[in-house]
Order: C-alpha cells, then structure tokens, then sequence
C-alpha cells in the first residue's frame, strides 16, 4: 500500500491506514533516510492509539514506553547502538515478544533480531512538504 501526504494535517489519516492495513500485526519498522519524518509519524500513530504522553525519539535511551488506553505501546531508536550486544542488553526479547506494540526506527541495524513477522513502513522524501508512505507485511 502507498500513501502520499503533502502536508503534515494529513499524517493522521495515514496513520489511520497503516493501522488498518497491519491488522493484528504487533511489530512495525520504520526505514526512511534521517529527516524523512521516522518519528513524527510514530507521533501520529500514537496519537492515533490514544496515547497521552509525549512522544518523542530514545535516541539516547534506545527505548521509550508510552501508555495507551488499554496497552504499553513501546518505541525503539537503534541508531546510536555500537554493536547488536547492545540491544540484547536491553533485553530486546522481553519487548519484542511482550505481545505489545513495538515501533522501531533503523530496524537495519537489528536486523538479525527481528521477529520473522512484522508491519513494514517506508518513508520517501518527494519534497521539503511531500512523503510517500509505502506500507507492507513480512512474515
């Protein structure tokens, strides 16, 4: 599935259509060149999920959880790791396979780890105000 936006009003709607486009899909990688708008989609998304917190990139943190009405929703930055150690120091496995959303930005860097199954989201920079959205399941 792909979607363009011109304009960031419009980063509700596409968060709306992934949504039902992942289905029960719990995992969801986000690629996209720096500045592509990684995390100001998840913003939306999370938005859309009711998530009351702010929301922001753990770039330093490697990982965030934010509260939604009824799950822990939890948001992964791997681009400041060295090494995949760190990620299983953070014990990857416990939030990966919790059964809660999980969000990732530069999922290339954990690769490896990925579970088999997860909601694929690419982001393309047409213009300063223009993205594409490219929405696909792997499994």
């Amino acid at each position: 599935m792909r979607i363009e936006i011109h304009d960031l009003t419009e980063l509700s709607s596409a968060a709306k259509a992934l949504l039902n486009f992942a289905g029960e899909e719990k995992i969801f990688i986000f690629e996209g060149e720096m500045g592509a708008g990684k995390t100001t989609f998840i913003k939306a998304l999370c938005a859309e999920l009711g998530v009351e917190d702010m929301v922001s990139s753990p770039t330093f943190s490697i990982v965030n959880e934010y509260a939604a009405a009824d799950e822990v929703i939890y948001h992964f930055d791997f681009y400041r790791i060295k090494n995949l150690q760190e990620a299983y120091d953070i014990g990857y496995e416990e939030y990966f396979y919790s059964g809660n959303l999980c969000l990732i930005e530069w999922p290339e860097l954990v690769a490896e780890i990925l579970p088999e199954s997860y909601a694929k989201v690419e982001i393309a920079i047409l213009s300063p105000d223009t993205r594409a959205f490219s929405f696909s399941i792997v499994s």
